[in-house]
């Protein structure tokens, strides 16, 4: 039940990005770079604090794939702001994710997550300190399923320091290469002035 409300919210939460999307453009904010720019410093601190914090509920609750969440950051906020966002935003909602499961256990998995993912990641967990060394590698891997990696976490031994070492370390890596790599493909794809 449980995964079918947090679909339902996801699927509410792209709705209404697009939603936004489109006004933005009606409105003309997305026509350029400079106008969003221009946009997003009219709301001052605000906007980095509701970025900030959109980035860290959308690994726990995600409304946009984490790749496009990367790619309006270094858009709303240029190359480094944007990065810096995305990386501090996603490393708080990766620890986020880690303390729900580690206070609520396995059960959690299964009310959010297929049992088809678990059981795949399960399978590496089997030998005793693989599962750390595996996250390890993942999380410094762009196209891993941070999300699940982090929550499946909090179920396992590993400790609050070797998790938040492994986050902090390698997400900087990913993050740049969604940011940059999306950030590259999407001004390429739609020249803006």
């Amino acid at each position: 039940m449980t995964r079918k409300i947090l679909n339902i919210f996801s699927i509410l939460g792209l709705l209404g990005c697009l939603a936004y999307g489109i006004f933005l453009w009606k409105a003309g904010v997305l026509t350029s770079l400079d106008s969003l720019h221009r946009y997003v410093a009219g709301y001052g601190s605000w906007s980095a604090l509701f970025f900030l914090a959109f980035q860290a509920v959308q690994v726990i609750l995600p409304v946009l794939p984490g790749s496009l969440g990367c790619l309006v950051g270094v858009l709303a906020f240029g190359v480094l702001k944007g990065f810096i966002f995305n990386y501090v935003g996603i490393v708080i909602g990766s620890l986020g994710a880690f303390a729900l499961s580690r206070l609520y256990g396995r059960p959690l998995l299964f009310r959010i997550f297929s049992s088809s993912m678990i059981e795949k990641y399960d399978r590496w967990m089997e030998k005793k300190g693989r599962f750390v060394h595996w996250l390890a590698i993942l999380i410094f891997l762009p196209v891993a399923p941070d999300d699940y990696l982090c929550f499946l976490a909090g179920t396992t031994t590993i400790s609050w320091r070797n998790f938040a070492t492994i986050i902090v370390l390698g997400k900087p890596f990913s993050i740049a290469l969604y940011s940059l790599g999306l950030t590259t493909l999407f001004t390429h794809l739609i020249p803006w002035s």
